[in-house]
């Protein structure tokens, strides 16, 4: 008799450590992803980068032609 109040929650235990294993393998994925895309060895800055934005405003407020535009945009890559 004592076992039959107990034996309805014997489930509990196995679906916990279910879900906790697959939410460690899901953070455990996603960091990696993280990782994978900020990776050090891009080459240059990105078009979000503080030098980017400051040519692409110079350049719309028109201090610099499409010429000194293009230039210095290669040299930022």
């Amino acid at each position: 008799m004592t076992g039959g109040v107990t034996m309805g929650w014997m489930w509990v235990w196995p679906a916990l450590s279910a879900a906790g294993l697959l939410i460690l393998g899901y953070v455990a994925v996603r960091l990696m992803q993280s990782r994978r895309t900020s990776s050090p060895s891009d080459a240059g800055p990105s078009s979000d980068s503080p030098a980017r934005r400051i040519l692409d405003t110079r350049y719309a407020r028109g201090e610099i032609d499409a010429e000194e535009y293009e230039r210095r945009r290669g040299l930022l890559q």
